[in-house]
């Protein structure tokens, strides 16, 4: 009994035990439990009102700003990453301006340069031919009415000399004319006045001295005579074959001196202007490349083309060793000095933005540690080769925006300031179920005031592919574009063949304006120009191969 009771009483004890031992973790594991947790909440707590304390980050691309996005990731467009948008508001500077991070910046590749005086010199470029000398071509013809019994000249390119036997012909009227001289001469005593009028008939055949006074001696009717060329040159046409019957003054032959040639170059009218007679002019030949002639110009056609609305420039090159041939192809370039323009101020072309008569660029306020541009309206003067010259609107020693001038417009119109295509200001937002992904064609609202959100300033941007060779091209495509009704601005890049334009949607639609520049002559990647459209442009022009 005693040994049982023992035993019990140590069960008991180490049940006791345990539970005591279980009671202690359990505490210890409530407590460690509302340390951790009090902790975590209370962090979150604390994130949560950082997080509210805050402004929400809006992310955007630097090529596309109408992309906006609440995290960062890639454009949906161009696949760049985006950057944030500077949202960030200073109370001092201009309100007017806009701002951008440095980031946003780079990444846009906004690059500014400083405005200068200099002598401005615009490079023309013009494509011609080389021409025969028009002054120099003489039609070789039949003074005498017959048949061609033989033609000692049978093809087009052959060289002949003055004196030279072309062909002989047999003429009834001039056999008819020396029997009539030889009966006059038995009365050349009595009857002078008749003898010399019957010679005087052959002298108006333009038979010689030397061939009357043959048949004179002879006392016999000659039947056939040679025709004689009366110039030295090259044969650029024969009108007859052997056998051919002729008439008095009937052409046979064409023939065009090329010792000394015309190189004839097309001018657009909006650059007649900067050349005048005498200018020299640096021209090559695609049939002699690594050999450079040059000129003066001595003729400016006085009429422009209708159709292909150029005018004629003539220069004179001595060409007796025989290089030059009509019909080559020839590429000049004049680099003429605008005198009336001298010491003015000059900016590079990607600088300027247009829509329609008003030109911009963006100005960099000075004393910001971060880039700040503000809209600036100029007044443009002449073109040159790849800058403008400023008649009005910026001062020497100001700096432009000269690469990115889109991206920072386009950042102007997210953030409501004064833009290219928004001068007053006011937000932008995009249109509802427009396409991100859409290539070519990107479209935009501009709201100006309350009254008009209804309707909007509705303005789309297109890019499409368009066909052409060179400046003429380029200034005939973008002439074109700006024709139609609604477009704004239109720029056209001979390198990637690529149109750029910004029109009115309530107005055209890219449609519209494909048709006006295939109606000019010029392919588009929707609509073929015109078989008769494409033949009238200049032969520089024609880019069908």
């Amino acid at each position: 009994m005693k040994l049982d009771f023992l035993k019990s009483e140590i069960v008991r004890k180490v049940i006791l035990n345990r539970y005591v031992l279980f009671g202690l973790l359990f505490l210890a594991g409530l407590f460690l439990g509302w340390i951790l947790f009090h902790s975590s909440h209370k962090q979150s707590t604390e994130q949560q009102v950082v997080s509210l304390s805050g402004k929400e980050t809006i992310w955007t691309c630097a090529m596309h700003p109408q992309i906006r996005k609440t995290e960062p990731g890639k454009c949906p467009i161009c696949g760049m990453d985006l950057i944030p948008l500077n949202q960030a508001t200073d109370t001092t500077m201009d309100p007017s301006a806009i701002r951008l991070t440095k980031d946003a910046a780079q990444l846009a590749n906004v690059q500014t340069s400083v405005v200068t005086r200099q002598q401005p010199v615009k490079e023309v470029r013009l494509y011609g031919k080389v021409q025969a000398d028009e002054r120099l071509i003489q039609s070789q013809v039949s003074h005498l009415p017959g048949r061609i019994d033989k033609l000692m000249v049978n093809f087009t390119g052959e060289t002949v000399s003055k004196g030279q036997a072309l062909a002989v012909i047999y003429s009834p009227e001039l056999v008819t004319a020396q029997q009539e001289l030889l009966e006059a001469a038995k009365m050349k005593s009595t009857q002078p006045e008749i003898y010399q009028a019957a010679k005087d008939k052959l002298l108006l055949w333009k038979l010689s001295d030397d061939q009357i006074r043959n048949v004179e001696t002879s006392g016999k009717v000659q039947t056939d005579f040679e025709i004689r060329a009366n110039t030295s040159g090259v044969v650029i046409s024969r009108r007859v074959n052997a056998g051919d019957h002729v008439g008095e003054g009937s052409v046979i032959f064409e023939v065009a001196d090329l010792s000394h040639v015309w190189v004839l170059f097309d001018v657009y009218e909006s650059d007649l202007p900067f050349m005048k007679k005498g200018d020299g002019i640096a021209f090559t030949v695609q049939a002699i490349p690594g050999k450079n002639f040059s000129g003066n110009i001595l003729f400016i056609d006085p009429v422009i083309d209708p159709i292909t609305r150029v005018a004629k420039v003539r220069v004179e090159m001595n060409n007796s060793s025989g290089i030059l041939k009509p019909e080559m192809f020839a590429t000049g370039i004049i680099n003429a000095r605008l005198d009336s323009h001298g010491n003015s101020l000059v900016i590079p072309q990607s600088s300027v933005l247009w829509t329609g008569k008003r030109s911009i660029v963006y100005v960099k306020q000075p004393g910001t540690d971060e880039p700040v541009f503000k809209l600036r309206e100029i007044e443009l003067g002449p073109r040159l080769t790849n800058s403008y010259v400023v008649e009005s609107g910026l001062n020497e020693g100001e700096e432009i925006v000269t690469e990115g001038t889109f991206s920072v417009d386009a950042a102007a119109q997210l953030e409501g300031k004064p833009s290219m295509m928004n001068p007053t200001g006011g937000k932008v937002s995009t249109m509802p179920g427009m396409d991100m992904s859409e290539k070519g064609t990107t479209t935009t609202v501009q709201k100006k005031s309350p009254s008009d959100q209804t309707m909007g300033d509705m303005t789309g941007h297109a890019t499409f592919h368009v066909s052409g060779n060179c400046d003429l091209c380029k200034a005939r495509i973008e002439t074109a574009t700006k024709s139609v009704d609604g477009v704004k601005s239109a720029t056209w890049d001979e390198k990637s063949q690529n149109a750029h334009v910004a029109y009115d949607e309530m107005k055209t639609d890219p449609m519209k304006i494909q048709a006006a520049i295939a109606k000019a002559g010029h392919d588009t990647e929707k609509i073929k120009a015109d078989v008769k459209a494409y033949n009238a442009l200049p032969e520089c022009c024609r880019y069908r191969k």
